[in-house]
């Protein structure tokens, strides 16, 4: 007989697709500041951090991880394409 467990929060998500979502939940000090994290921290340049977050926002994985950060960024998202 075997048990089937629910996957838990964050569940399929990598390392470092976690670690861009941590970093997004951050506040930060000033200009410059989390493009340095970004280096720092995840080792990628600030642009491909920003394609990885955005392709983050539409994985229902990254929604069930953090769904305060998520919906944030969502709704910021939707609100720069609409101005547009």
């Amino acid at each position: 007989m075997s048990t089937y467990e629910e996957p838990g929060p964050g569940a399929g998500l990598s390392d470092r697709d976690r670690a861009v979502l941590d970093l997004e939940r951050q506040s930060w000090p000033g200009p410059g500041a989390k493009e340095r994290a970004v280096r720092e921290r995840l080792g990628i340049t600030p642009t491909r951090y920003y394609q990885l977050l955005n392709a983050l926002l539409d994985d229902p994985r990254a929604l069930a991880h953090d769904p305060v950060t998520v919906n944030r960024l969502r709704r910021i998202r939707d609100a720069r394409r609409e101005r547009r």
